[in-house]
């Protein structure tokens, strides 16, 4: 999808830090998160380059924006140096396996993803001189021992279990990416996002919310890990979006935690979840993985006084519409596929 620049939307005023955004260089677009990034940069005006190796991410995602003149997919690694022509205002980088069941068969690809990937990125922003966003992760907290979880914790991460090619890479990322910042004065942002949901999550990918949701529309057994008390703190993923443009706008270098604090049970969520099915669904107890974390709720203190952000979508009311649309998908949509 090579297109030209022609559109007649203004471009994004990024009005915390006097930017404007014409430009946008989005890794890992054409995954979930990333997808919905592009769509509101481009709804907001700026031209769009995403730059995928749909690995994990699929052109489906994208389907809205096809035939659009300011799009433009580059189906490509972003662990092989890369480039783009012409100006770029902003390079946010998402690209990685993000699921537990993705960067389980993909470990290699998921470090990778976190060290040479940040790099090349990173090169481009330096190269540009366009604002750089890394999107990290809750998982650099591990299982933690505080809670809440404020941008000041160091975390509690094991560097050889069966999480540590995710928890790892973005730790490194979130290094890499401070050390361009005050060794060659690129313009930064680390936000660290928690858990994210919503429309355009793949049915097999081995989150919560899709496997219950999938398994309650079918009216199989709701797969709870351990006794579910373990705690998630879901954010639907327009808020998280809006907190990745109000990163992007402001000045601050972070990291600043994006996500929900309303806090939940897993077991809660699956109930939750089969109510809003309609189902009758049992609830059956699996075990636990490995350093499976037991207690998760971002502080966002930090995002709510820098980026002037918090999220807005109601918890009930985001699984509604997150049902609504798994209950739409086609046939062909079947658990496992990438689209």
């Amino acid at each position: 999808m090579e297109h030209t620049a022609t559109r007649k939307d203004e471009p994004m005023e990024q009005q915390g830090a006097g930017r404007t955004v014409r430009r946008a260089v989005v890794t890992g677009g054409a995954g979930f998160v990333g997808s919905h990034l592009c769509d509101r940069l481009r709804a907001e005006g700026a031209e769009v380059v995403c730059v995928d190796n749909l690995l994990t991410g699929s052109t489906g995602n994208l389907s809205g924006l096809d035939g659009d003149p300011g799009f433009t997919l580059e189906v490509r690694d972003v662990c092989e140096p890369f480039d783009v022509a012409g100006p770029v205002d902003l390079v946010a980088h998402l690209a990685s396996p993000a699921s537990p069941l993705d960067y389980a068969r993909h470990p290699l690809e998921t470090l990778r993803a976190g060290s040479h990937g940040t790099a090349n990125a990173l090169d481009l922003a330096h190269r540009k001189g366009a604002r750089f966003l890394l999107a990290s992760t809750s998982e650099v907290y591990g299982d933690p021992l505080v809670h809440p979880q404020p941008e000041s914790y160091w975390g509690n991460v094991n560097p050889v279990g069966p999480r540590s090619q995710y928890d790892e890479a973005k730790r490194y990322a979130e290094a890499l990416t401070t050390a361009y910042r005050t060794t060659l004065g690129v313009d930064t942002v680390i936000v660290r996002l928690f858990n994210t949901y919503g429309p355009r999550m793949r049915r097999g990918d081995g989150r919560a919310v899709p496997a219950f949701v999938t398994q309650a529309l079918a009216g199989l057994p709701l797969t709870v890990a351990g006794d579910g008390s373990q705690t998630r703190s879901l954010c639907y993923v327009d808020d998280t979006v809006a907190g990745l443009l109000a990163a992007a706008a402001a000045g601050h270098p972070g990291p600043v935690n994006l996500g929900n604090p309303v806090e939940l049970t897993i077991l809660d969520l699956a109930r939750r979840i089969r109510d809003l099915c309609g189902s009758d669904s049992p609830v059956g107890f699996v075990p636990r993985p490995v350093d499976d974390p037991g207690l998760r709720r971002p502080d966002i203190a930090l995002a709510r006084a820098v980026l002037g952000w918090e999220p807005v979508v109601d918890v009930d009311k985001g699984l509604a519409m997150t049902v609504e649309w798994f209950a739409r998908l086609p046939a062909q949509h079947a658990a496992g596929s990438r689209d």
